[in-house]
């Protein structure tokens, strides 16, 4: 997975790209526990993002907790596999997506 930050103000987009799976979740949690200081709003791109494991979902939940208590998280553009990754797992009930 590739992911690229884009910052404006307090809000952080964060652009990921690949699969988001066992190897690269870690990378992902790390980036976003340094990057969300003064943060109020979170918006994760998954418009070229191809792939959600379990690992995937674990660090969604873990940034939305952390967004819960400073601001809010929006996934954006995730195309219609990982969206239904999302409705079996139940998630769609804990994230917000656009």
């Amino acid at each position: 997975m590739e992911l690229k930050k884009v910052y404006d103000g307090s809000k952080l987009t964060v652009f990921l790209t690949g699969k988001l799976d066992t190897e690269s979740a870690p990378k992902l949690n790390a980036e976003l526990a340094a990057s969300l200081g003064g943060i109020t709003e979170l918006v994760l791109d998954m418009t070229d993002l191809s792939y959600i494991s379990s690992a995937g979902l674990r660090t969604l939940l873990s940034a939305q907790k952390m967004m819960n208590r400073q601001g809010r998280m929006v996934l954006r553009g995730a195309r219609d596999s990982i969206r239904d990754v999302f409705r079996i797992t139940g998630f769609l009930d804990l994230l917000t997506l656009e």
